[in-house]
């Protein structure tokens, strides 16, 4: 059986240097249009062009809004770290939400249809497989809110991948892992006053996990609450009296343990 790990972080102290991915770094991006079941999607890719061979590819799955400018900016962020960064689209091109309303819409229709919500990613992982930057390096997912929820199920449904990891996206689901399904070593990054994953949601997540025999990593942010990776969550907040907002310290510190995962795990 593999083994549980499970971490609380109320002052989480790692610190990694990753200047030196940055300091010769000369990040390409570009726009990828490709489909899946006759619907247009547009994602983003970004790479070190300073960098030679193949190099693992990481996913990026976006929030519930749809394919923004924070789902590009870790992709680009990833580029910096070494590896090939890709953010999918979900919703189709040129789909993105202005009123939760609008992305409940969005991301209801795509997790109503589980096979349209694993189709869309298994796209975007065949894209991103079969470009030449990666080379057959392993792959990885990351995913925000909506996103995250995307990612565990496809980790859920035995998706080919080094690793997954969840942004304070939602746990609960109505496919949970059977034993020796699961192929990906799974992160989960959780706010403690996040509202929208409630302490009876994690208590059945950690059951699924064990059950199933997955290697799983989960760790709490005193402090943090939905989408706290997202710097424009505070204002999201304001605008729409949402139960999110930016948390600097867990943003900080999430990302740090999602590439020292990546560097020892991908």
């Amino acid at each position: 059986m593999r083994r549980m790990i499970v971490v609380v972080a109320f002052a989480l102290l790692l610190t990694i240097n990753t200047a030196f991915a940055q300091t010769a770094a000369e990040i390409h991006v570009e726009e990828i249009t490709y489909e899946h079941a006759g619907v247009e999607l547009t994602g983003y890719l970004a790479h070190d062009a300073s960098r030679e061979g193949p190099r693992p590819g990481v996913i990026v799955v976006h929030e519930w809004w749809g394919h923004d400018t924070h789902a590009r900016r870790r992709v680009e962020m990833l580029a910096e770290a070494g590896y090939v960064g890709f953010a999918l689209d979900m919703y189709g091109t040129g789909k993105l939400a202005e009123h939760p309303s609008e992305a409940r819409e969005f991301s209801t229709a795509v997790r109503s249809n589980r096979d349209t919500m694993l189709g869309r990613f298994q796209a975007a992982e065949a894209l991103l497989r079969e470009h030449g930057l990666t080379g057959g390096e392993p792959l990885a997912a990351i995913g925000y809110c909506f996103g995250g929820s995307v990612v565990l199920e496809a980790a859920r449904s035995g998706a080919d991948l080094a690793m997954v990891a969840s942004f304070h996206g939602a746990l609960a689901t109505e496919h949970p892992a059977r034993p020796d399904s699961v192929k990906a070593d799974i992160l989960v990054f959780n706010g403690v006053d996040d509202p929208l994953v409630p302490a009876e949601q994690i208590a059945a997540f950690r059951e699924e996990m064990a059950t199933a025999g997955v290697d799983y990593t989960f760790i709490d942010f005193a402090g943090a609450t939905h989408s706290f990776t997202n710097p424009g969550a505070d204002a999201i907040a304001e605008q729409f009296d949402m139960p999110v907002g930016y948390n600097a310290r867990a943003d900080r510190d999430s990302w740090n343990w999602l590439i020292a995962y990546l560097n020892d795990r991908v």
